[in-house]
């Protein structure tokens, strides 16, 4: 019984696994869609701020540059920090390769493979909890005070 769970586990594992493979046309796809929401998002935003504070054209107008204008700063922050970012990057995944041969000499084959399917399984929650525009955090615990 165990092994037929096993066995659907990873089937189903592979088939999300496949599912999830992009071209790069829907990848270009998503991003247009993604900025052009974006966009929409923004101009909303600033209908509602004119409507909510009484702005005229003029102030609209600033409004929108100073938009513009930040969000240059981002972009420009973010490509400078693009570099660094991707070192962090294969750092964390240098790590985490050490850290798999260690647990593979440490765990049985069975014990290694179901610590590997667990991760996976974490991992696509993980996912499916950010795509869904959630945080996936534990809530905070309180500690109670000692009592002497």
């Amino acid at each position: 019984m165990k092994k037929l769970v096993l066995a659907i586990a990873f089937i189903g594992m592979g088939s999300f696994a496949m599912a999830q493979q992009t071209t790069p046309q829907d990848k270009q796809a998503k991003r247009a869609e993604m900025q052009q929401k974006m966009q929409q998002r923004d101009q909303e935003h600033i209908e509602k701020m004119q409507k909510d504070l009484n702005l005229n054209q003029t102030q609209v107008a600033q409004i929108k540059d100073l938009h513009e204008k930040r969000k240059a700063e981002m972009k420009a922050e973010f490509d400078k920090n693009k570099g660094e970012r991707q070192a962090k990057m294969e750092q964390m995944k240098g790590k985490r390769e050490q850290m798999d041969a260690d647990m593979k000499k440490i765990l049985t084959p069975q014990q290694y493979d179901k610590w590997q399917a667990d991760r996976k399984a974490k991992m696509a929650e993980r996912k499916a909890g950010m795509k869904g525009g959630k945080m996936m955090m534990k809530p905070m615990e309180t500690a109670t005070p000692a009592v002497n």
